[in-house]
């Protein structure tokens, strides 16, 4: 059913191209880009490379994002990621990807935005630990419970916050490239010829340092396929998704890159690298004190917006696993007035405030996060798969089969890159996601034979 309505099992499409193509943006642009760019000039300390490193990183997410578009155009269902990786390879890498996501990816991103939410707020208000981990789990389930009323008020919400936080970026751009001279950051040519390695501590230069700047680039650019798993609640999903995925990503990666040239136009580079909250200095570059006040506020509106998407999104993977009975039947469940997946989302809001709760979020999502690009590596190589077997998307990406092939061996290459760089913690977050194989076979190989 591609237009106005109710889809798979009674879910309400109410998703049109605006709200789809806020969710694409409100969820990219969290917090991240606001602390990432320190540790990206920190590894490849060239104004040039930082730039490479950030278009390089919006690249690989645009093919990342036409890959998920062609998909979605092929399976318009509620799941997104997990129903690719089921119908490429079978249901028990696409039980993986929904094991990963609830114990640790997915919940663990929910509970570390959500602290990083409480830690801005408590800018305003001075706050403990007790208090820091209380206002998280506040706004989860706060958030969560907007979500459980209606998709319909979780996507408004999400796009109106959107809307707000990509007006505040341009003030910044603007602010920033106006008044930024005035208030003492060298230009950026003196940046691109006095900087460089030699200037900046800590590695820089090579191959490998750059790819462990494109990992901190490409985790500013995580979630671009959460528009995906809403796919029954939107309205012409095979048209809509494919072009929310499209300018979502485009318009972010414009932000970003403007946003690092204000922060190189008004901080020296080696300011940029050793700085733990780079917006901040560089709104205190600009406006003087109080400026990182004003962009503590951003923050969290931004991370707010963010988290809004983010929990929207979750339970729609655990609901269609559900439906295929890979979990519990009663995720499977409709509410009745709401018309959404209410239990689905309940459970996402208790798992990722007992993350917040404990802590056990940091060592989970810090290990795990990296095996993302393991899923999203063979996503890309699945498309092939499903082309070779006949399938006939509405939408075709640019640039088949190359592109995804392409995107696919970058993906591996920032696993293995992660893995070298750290084996032991890399080893222990592969076991984590390798887990569920023994209970898929345990659970779901009877179902799925």
């Amino acid at each position: 059913m591609s237009g106005n309505g109710y889809g798979q099992d009674g879910l309400q499409r109410v998703i049109r191209l605006r709200h789809a193509t806020a969710m694409v943006i409100g969820t990219i642009i969290g917090a991240s880009i606001f602390v990432q760019p320190s540790e990206v000039v920190g590894h490849v300390g060239t104004v040039a490379g930082v730039f490479a490193v950030w278009l390089v990183a919006g690249a690989l997410t645009l093919v990342g994002a036409l890959v998920c578009a062609e998909l979605a155009s092929l399976y318009p269902r509620s799941g997104g990621v997990y129903v690719f990786l089921r119908e490429s390879y079978g249901p028990w890498l696409g039980f993986l990807w929904g094991w990963a996501m609830f114990w640790t990816m997915h919940s663990g991103i929910i509970a570390v935005i959500a602290m990083v939410f409480a830690r801005y707020a408590a800018w305003a208000i001075p706050m403990g630990d007790v208090a820091l981990k209380a206002t998280a789990i506040a706004v989860i389930l706060v958030l969560s419970a907007v979500n459980w009323v209606g998709v319909r008020q979780g996507s408004a919400l999400q796009t109106a916050f959107t809307a707000g936080k990509l007006i505040a970026i341009a003030v910044i751009i603007v602010a920033g490239f106006a008044l930024g001279p005035a208030a003492g950051g060298p230009e950026p040519a003196a940046l691109a010829g006095g900087g460089g390695a030699a200037s900046v501590d800590g590695p820089a230069g090579g191959l490998g340092a750059f790819a462990l700047a494109l990992v901190a680039g490409l985790f500013a650019y995580g979630g671009w396929h959460m528009v995906t798993y809403s796919a029954d609640e939107t309205v012409d999903a095979a048209r809509t998704i494919p072009r929310a995925l499209a300018w979502g990503t485009l318009v972010v990666t414009v932000c970003y890159i403007a946003l690092n040239g204000v922060y190189l136009h008004v901080l020296p580079l080696e300011a940029v690298a050793s700085s733990t909250r780079i917006a901040a200095d560089a709104a205190d570059a600009v406006l003087g004190r109080g400026g990182g006040g004003l962009l503590a506020g951003l923050v969290l509106f931004s991370t707010f917006g963010a988290l809004t998407g983010i929990i929207l999104a979750g339970p729609r993977v655990y609901y269609a696993m559900a439906a295929d009975g890979l979990l519990f039947g009663w995720l499977g469940a409709v509410h009745p007035r709401f018309r959404t997946p209410h239990r689905a989302i309940a459970l996402q809001a208790i798992w990722s405030s007992v993350l917040v709760a404990t802590g056990t979020y940091r060592a989970l999502f810090t290990r795990v996060i990296y095996t993302e690009w393991i899923f999203f590596a063979l996503m890309a190589l699945g498309l092939v798969v499903l082309r070779r077997r006949g399938a006939a998307p509405p939408y075709r990406m640019w640039g088949y089969p190359l592109a995804p092939v392409l995107f696919a061996l970058a993906a591996f290459a920032i696993v293995v890159n992660q893995v070298l760089t750290d084996p032991q913690e890399s080893a222990a977050g592969l076991g984590l996601v390798l887990v569920g194989l023994p209970v898929y076979l345990i659970w779901g190989r009877g179902r799925h034979a």
